[in-house]
């Protein structure tokens, strides 16, 4: 199985990353629809998309202006936007409405509940959890089945928290570390974490892969994160980038 990172960053874009977007071509499983998602055309493998939102926030959303333009260039037969009621309802009231973008999509739009999972095409079950987070969000584990993995955005990592052993052991762990150790004050402030919180974090997880995402654009150096701030707890935890194509 193939996950491919079409944007790793929070908040806005930078000139090397996107925002959040990543994609598994073999199921048709796109994970949150930020900016990235203009990327996705060349990688559709399938004859539908599920487009899997953690929350409303403009970063995770924006993209899903630009599905006119995708399924023009890859023609699909079935698009789904899943996502919790009210931030649905956010959406198509509001970054839908005809001040902003005046154009109905043709998808169907598929609510989901935390603690109940819900089958998609492809043999896999999808199994979405709450997180804290101003506003809400949502966090998704994947289960195929010789496989599986953990989509973790926009809350504060905490060993402790209850999505941990919700995700324990899956295969690939995706989770965000907008802020360096350091920051860890902002990281509590705005529902976001640091990279020694997540670090202690994938470590009670025990992902066989854990790749951090929703980086913080501002941070334009190799090591965007601090990351030996994580590998003290957690060895071999990685840093995703745009374009990166993760086997697992």
């Amino acid at each position: 199985m193939k996950l491919h990172c079409l944007g790793t960053a929070g908040y806005h874009p930078s000139e090397t990353r996107q925002t959040s977007c990543y994609f598994l071509p073999e199921s048709g499983i796109v994970l949150d629809a930020g900016a990235g998602l203009f990327r996705l055309p060349s990688l559709i493998e399938t004859d539908h998309l599920d487009i899997l939102l953690s929350h409303s926030h403009l970063d995770h959303i924006c993209g899903l202006t630009f599905l006119l333009s995708v399924v023009f260039q890859r023609p699909v037969s079935e698009v789904r936007v899943w996502g919790e009621p009210e931030k649905l309802a956010a959406i198509q009231s509001h970054l839908f409405s005809e001040a902003i973008f005046p154009v109905e999509l043709d998808v169907q739009w598929k609510p989901v509940v935390a603690g109940h999972a819900f089958p998609l095409a492809g043999d896999s079950m999808v199994l979405p959890f709450a997180l804290e987070h101003p506003g809400g969000s949502v966090g998704y584990r994947i289960d195929w089945p010789d496989r599986s993995m953990a989509y973790v955005t926009d809350t504060t990592a905490d060993p402790t928290a209850e999505y941990v052993p919700v995700v324990r052991g899956v295969d690939l762990l995706l989770h965000e570390c907008n802020f360096r150790a350091s920051q860890d004050e902002w990281a509590i402030k705005t529902g976001h974490s640091s990279t020694d919180r997540v670090g202690r974090t994938a470590a009670a997880i025990a992902a066989r892969q854990t790749w951090l995402v929703h980086l913080n654009p501002l941070e334009t150096s190799d090591d965007p994160v601090g990351i030996a701030d994580a590998e003290s707890n957690c060895p071999g935890i990685g840093v995703a980038e745009d374009l990166q194509v993760i086997d697992f």
